[in-house]
């Protein structure tokens, strides 16, 4: 449940809320520290049994707990695959079923993007596909066809899981949504809080890149993007860089590309990963949302940015892309350097006019398509509940 992971936790403490308003009790079970500070002031049930023990993310007591606690529920939702709970999970539902246990939950898979074959088919990958081939073979190929069903967060996600490993046969495939709980009203505390983060006053207008600083997250060519066309004598606004992974060996590397080219120096920055009313702050006083990623089942801080009425400027490897072009609530292109560049002219071409009607239809997307509320009546609708 570590923000610093990425969405699958956030999706978790958007819709747990929504699921408790219409009747859904829910309870999260992790390997965490039951001590981390993340874990504290939430308002649902967490089991938190310590952190794993090895990359397997495997944990002494996972199956024994399983085991004794699995028949209290009706429904489990795995989030994630290629990990040791997933595998545990359908170990400890075959165990149970052995036993003529009656209790037995119906368990349904959430793979949060990860059957998506540009995992397997990324030159960067080689390495990674062939661990994952073996897995999936060896493992989990298995635990997806006993699972009830897989349930996917957008249509492009399910139906890109189909193309990544031939003998791919879930018993059933369910698109539930996704979507966000209300962001809060912005106001002087949040800017406030932002200022801290960069050390400096909020310099208008920035564009806001928020979310890992990983290479599936194309930061890099967002940053080679923005140095191209400065060096074109093209009047760009600065571009705040946010999020966790700066102190990776790919953080690393972009830090100095950034410190060391004149150019990018003063106009490129890094205030680590923001949350609560920084984070908040950032969003909503942001000109717009800037997503290069070369991969995204949904993307929450997508959605996170519409809420805030602010347009996106997105590749086409986001499964919502095609979404947020019908609804004219941002620019989209490919997930190349040239791609980037061109979604950067295309914004600072539009008139202001243009840009308030943009951000405008991001706000009207996310009311429609991308609540918390709307999400949890339909995985109430879809799981039968």
């Amino acid at each position: 449940m570590n923000p610093e992971t990425g969405g699958p936790c956030q999706g978790i403490r958007n819709i747990l809320p929504a699921l408790f308003d219409i009747g859904i009790h829910s309870e999260v079970l992790c390997l965490d520290d039951p001590e981390s500070e993340y874990l504290k002031n939430e308002n649902f049930v967490i089991y938190a049994l310590g952190k794993s023990q090895s990359p397997w993310k495997y944990h002494p007591r996972l199956y024994s707990w399983l085991l004794n606690h699995l028949p209290n529920y009706d429904i489990v939702l795995v989030r994630g695959l290629w990990l040791y709970h997933s595998y545990v999970v359908a170990k400890a539902i075959r165990a149970l079923k052995r036993k003529n246990q009656f209790d037995v939950p119906r368990v349904y898979l959430v793979p949060h993007g990860m059957l998506d074959p540009w995992f397997q088919q990324s030159r960067e990958r080689k390495i990674k596909s062939l661990r994952n081939n073996i897995y999936w073979h060896l493992i989990e190929k298995k635990v997806v066809r006993e699972a009830d069903g897989l349930l996917f967060t957008c249509e492009t996600e399910m139906q890109l899981a189909k193309k990544t490993f031939n003998d791919y046969q879930p018993q059933s495939e369910i698109n539930i949504g996704y979507g966000i709980q209300l962001p809060p009203t912005c106001n002087q505390f949040m800017k406030k809080a932002f200022e801290d983060k960069i050390g400096e006053k909020i310099c208008w207008p920035f564009l806001l890149f928020l979310g890992r600083i990983h290479e599936k997250k194309g930061v890099d060519i967002l940053v080679e993007a923005y140095r191209r066309l400065l060096n074109n004598s093209i009047t760009l606004p600065k571009l705040i860089i946010a999020g966790p992974g700066i102190e990776s060996s790919y953080g690393q590397k972009l830090f100095n590309i950034v410190k060391s080219a004149k150019e990018l120096n003063d106009m490129v920055l890094f205030p680590g990963m923001l949350s609560g009313s920084a984070k908040w702050g950032a969003l909503h006083t942001c000109e717009a949302f800037l997503l290069p990623s070369h991969q995204e089942n949904f993307g929450i801080a997508v959605v996170e940015a519409m809420a805030c009425s602010k347009p996106v400027l997105i590749s086409n490897q986001i499964n919502i892309y095609q979404d947020i072009q019908r609804a004219g609530a941002g620019i989209v292109a490919s997930s190349t350097t040239e791609g980037v560049e061109n979604i950067l002219i295309k914004w600072f071409k539009l008139t202001v006019e243009e840009k308030n009607k943009m951000a405008a239809n991001s706000r009207k997307l996310f009311e429609s398509d991308f609540t918390a509320q709307s999400a949890a009546i339909k995985m109430l609708d879809a799981l039968k509940l």
